[in-house]
């Protein structure tokens, strides 16, 4: 039977890329091209796919939440596509299939079918670990380092250095002291990602470290600030309380 393959990522050029590769092979059939993570999820809960070719960042839904979303008993074998350094995917490799770093070889590629179809004759699946992965990541705050794309360089950011976080449509813009990094993802998802301990969203379009808010101040009309350590002032529309309890416990 033909290798069944659903591709998800959001840029197009890496599709096709991908698609040009798998049709080289009469063996393997693409049932579904996905952009993004929901249309993902539908797309392998409709066509049930032997195997996943998965982005790990995107926009709103990344590809660990695709995982999550799915669970393990509807998720087919994995293998991630990633933009990730040679030592930040050492991470993965024990718990996906396999791996495949952007820009895919034709070379690695066909390994990485090789190997999918050795698992397939031996009729054994290894998403167990994948998903224990996925619930140690939950239990320690979700991602430890976000990763920031910027042309060829790829730039890994510790929340711990985030300053506060502002919105700018499907961007965020992480403010890290004199520094600044575009990061392609809405706030909601970006939200759900940073250690909830540590961070505060303080209005719809600003996140805020609690670690570097200095003082808060009410204002006139029942308006509020939140003053940072380097003087920055940010308006607070969220519960004012709700604030001051979570500044308590950082």
């Amino acid at each position: 039977m033909k290798l069944r393959v659903i591709i998800v990522d959001d840029e197009r050029l890496a599709r096709t890329r991908l698609r040009r590769m798998l049709e080289m092979d009469d063996e393997v059939e693409i049932v579904a091209e996905c952009a993004d993570g929901l249309a993902a999820v539908n797309a392998v809960r409709d066509e049930s796919p032997d195997l996943l070719l998965l982005d790990i960042q995107m926009p709103g839904m990344d590809g660990f939440g695709v995982l999550e979303t799915l669970g393990p008993e509807r998720t087919p074998e994995v293998v991630f596509v990633t933009a990730y350094d040679e030592h930040a995917i050492h991470a993965f490799e024990e718990h996906a299939l396999d791996y495949l770093m952007k820009p895919v070889s034709a070379e690695r590629f066909a390994k990485m079918l090789a190997r999918v179809r050795e698992r397939r004759s031996k009729a054994v699946r290894g998403q167990g670990s994948l998903f224990e992965l996925l619930a140690k990541q939950k239990e320690d705050g979700r991602n430890t380092r976000l990763m920031v794309k910027n042309g060829e360089r790829t730039t890994f950011v510790s929340p711990e250095e985030i300053d506060w976080v502002e919105a700018a449509g499907n961007y965020a813009i992480l403010h890290l002291g004199k520094r600044t990094h575009i990061l392609r993802e809405t706030m909601s998802a970006l939200e759900s990602e940073l250690p909830a301990e540590m961070f505060c969203r303080v209005s719809r379009s600003t996140i805020v470290n609690l670690r570097r808010v200095k003082e808060l101040q009410s204002l006139s009309a029942g308006e509020h600030v939140a003053i940072l350590e380097d003087g920055h002032r940010i308006g607070i529309s969220r519960s004012l309380r709700e604030v001051e309890e979570k500044l308590k416990h950082v």
